[in-house]
Formats: structure tokens, sequence, C-alpha cells
């Protein structure tokens, strides 16, 4: 993914460092500005006592610009800088650091975050309502777009300024990842059919199509989320039905398939004993039968066989010639 992010490369200063001179500033400022009193009363505003209080006054507002310069950055957490309108980098070194109070810092989140994506209803290539839903886990690669490439601000659910606002930034991108997702899902889920209707055709569908229909739908969401600095991790879909207006009807028709299967089977493994049968009788000489005679017989035995109910013989205590 083209990224349009770099690194912070302006002065910054180790925050405890900083802080030890913030701490011992007021100290001098209180000095110089208790000296200046002191040579005012001994011999009026002269030269030197002008100094100490024109060096205490900058020191004051040197002291309040200083803290405004504090800021920490936790592991897989960044700071997007910029001066006065101008993205300046952003800043990623974990730890507690000092920079220029006039940059503009926005902090971001790198952390990976997931999306349990409601089923929605969709036609498949033929047309078939199905309901879909997807599982994705996301996380921020390129600051630089998620800030300046996408409207984040319209996009939040509450109303401020985005860049002061983390929170408020983050659950704009996840709205942006939340609606881009269920394009691309729809977009996916309209190019196979839901299943092949048993027929043998190896055509790649929703059912069958198992990790390849995944990795299409991650490609398409990274090509999507890609204008905000956003890369998939994963992408898995997690639910995959009929609609409930076709539900009953396919299932239904799923049951047929299921009890036709099964006669074919039943029905093969029948002929297989008929045969075995006949075959037994007639190399162990067992008994001879005529054309006719084993017609009534396979018969009987077919129905015997392919009942779905027990059978119950009627025993002939005569001959076979009555």
């Amino acid at each position: 993914m083209e990224t349009k992010e770099f690194e912070f490369k302006g002065m910054a200063l180790n925050g405890f460092l900083m802080l030890f001179v913030v701490i011992v500033l007021p100290f001098v400022l209180g000095w110089c500005f208790y000296e200046s009193i002191m040579l005012y009363d001994e011999g009026g505003m002269n030269g030197l006592a002008t100094f100490l209080l024109v060096i205490s006054i900058v020191m004051l507002i040197a002291e309040l610009l200083f803290l405004c310069g504090f800021f920490m950055v936790e592991p897989n957490t960044a700071r997007v800088t910029t001066w006065f309108g101008k993205y300046s980098g952003t800043f990623t070194r974990t730890g507690y650091h000092w920079i220029n109070p006039f940059y503009s810092k926005t902090k971001v989140s790198l952390r990976a975050r997931n999306l349990d994506a409601e089923p929605i209803k969709v036609n498949d290539k033929v047309g078939n309502p199905v309901m879909i839903g997807l599982v994705m886990v996301w996380k921020l690669r390129d600051t630089y777009k998620a800030l300046f490439e996408v409207d984040s601000q319209t996009m939040a659910s509450v109303e401020g300024a985005v860049g002061s606002n983390t929170k408020s930034l983050m659950r704009a991108l996840e709205n942006f990842v939340s609606v881009q997702s269920y394009a691309a899902l729809r977009q996916v889920a309209g190019q196979y059919a839901y299943d092949d209707n048993d027929e043998d055709t190896h055509e790649l569908t929703l059912r069958s199509g198992g990790d390849e229909i995944n990795e299409q739908l991650e490609a398409k969401l990274n090509e999507r989320l890609s204008m905000a600095g956003i890369e998939v991790v994963e992408a898995r879909i997690n639910y995959l039905a009929y609609a409930p207006e076709i539900a009953a009807v396919m299932l239904r028709r799923q049951q047929a398939s299921a009890i036709i299967t099964a006669r074919e089977k039943i029905v093969e493994g029948a002929v297989s004993m008929v045969k075995m049968a006949l075959d037994k009788l007639s190399t162990d000489g067992i008994v001879e039968l005529d054309e006719d005679k084993k017609a009534a017989m396979v018969s009987n035995l077919l129905v015997v066989l392919c009942a779905d109910e027990s059978a119950q013989p009627v025993v002939n205590t005569g001959t076979l010639n009555q």
C-alpha cells in the first residue's frame, strides 16, 4: 500500500529533561523578579532592574509555552503533527517527549480492531436473495491518509473537532470501515451463486468457495480501504444462509436432493445384492429358475430391499410349480 506518511524530523527533547527545566524555571523567574524589585527600590528603574524584569516576563511566557509541549506516546499509538496546517510528520517513538508547543499533535491508535458486520440481504449471481455477514480485523497503516484524505469530521457520529478528539476520530474511521465493508461484501456476493444446485459444474460458489472467496473479499476490502490508510489483516465470511422468504423452499429442495441421492444408493446396493443372490443360486445349483421365476424373485427382492418399512414375507409352503 503506497503511503504518504513520514517520520517526524523536527526537534524532539526528552520529556523528563524538559520537566526538570519547567520545575526549576519558576525559581529562577522568582529570583529575577525579586532582584528587579529590590533594585527598583534602591535606585529606581535603572538598566539592570529593567533587564531583570524583562527576563522575568520572558521566562514567564516561556514557562507557559513549555507546559504545552509535553506529550506521551504509548506502544502502537502515534502523534500526527502539523505546523500551522502543514503536515510535519508522524511521531511514533514511544516514551515521554517534548516538542515545540506550536506543533499541533493529534493522537491516533495503530492497534488492531475488529468488525463483526451484521448479516445483510444481497442477491447472488443467479438472483437468489441470501443473508451474508463478515468478521474482519483491521488496523491503521497510514496516518496521513486517515486524517487528511477522508472527511473524518463529517463521518464522526458526534460533533466536534476530530483533530483534538482521538475517540471521535477512531469512531469516524470505524464508520468508514463499516460502510466500505458492506459495499465490498455486496460486490463479492453478487459475483457468485450461493451453491451449484447439485449440478456438477465445478463452478466456485459462496458455500463451497471457502478460502478463495475470503481471499477475494479481503482483496476488495483492502482496495476500498487503502484510500483511508487502513489495512485489512483478515476478513472472513462468518454467516451465509438463504433469505427467510426462500429459505423454506430451498430447504425442501435440499431435502428432496438428499432423498434422491439416498434412494440411488439404496437401489444400487439392492441390484448388486439381487445379482449376487441369483449368481449364488445358479453356481451352487441350489435351484433352477426359469426367466419368469427369476423376474418374480428379482421383483420381490427389490421390494424388500428398497422398502422404507420392514418387509412382512408370505411363506409359500407349496412347490415352486404352484
